[in-house]
């Protein structure tokens, strides 16, 4: 994995108004140029603490499913249709109806709209 890489991932989150970036402690994610970039985009940086496998656990989780569900399953003729099939999966069918039993077996979206009726 490059830092080119992750500062593309990066700035597509940006484009996508995520504003929480979770990585591990890779040399790529602490260069400078990613810093300032996060730092430019006003993102929150949130880095595993050294030693401490669980910082990481719900990423791990989402990535096994994401591969047993989709990866494995598929063969992707190119880059392209790999991220179209990933996009497809995890924002028509991971986020707005596959349940989860730590969400109290909804899906994140309907897990999330009890908090914006709240707020509202």
């Amino acid at each position: 994995m490059t830092t080119e890489l992750v500062l593309e991932a990066l700035k597509d989150a940006y484009a996508a108004k995520k504003l929480i970036h979770h990585s591990d402690r890779g040399a790529q994610y602490a260069s400078t140029e990613y810093r300032e970039l996060l730092k430019s985009y006003n993102m929150i940086s949130s880095m595993s603490r050294k030693g401490n496998c669980y910082d990481n656990a719900c990423i791990e989780s989402f990535h096994s499913i994401l591969k047993k569900e989709l990866v494995y399953c598929r063969r992707f003729r190119t880059k392209q249709q790999a991220k179209d099939e990933l996009f497809r999966y995890i924002e028509f069918f991971y986020n707005r109806k596959r349940i989860h039993g730590a969400l109290g077996y909804l899906s994140p979206i309907r897990f999330a709209t009890q908090f914006q009726k709240k707020s509202a």
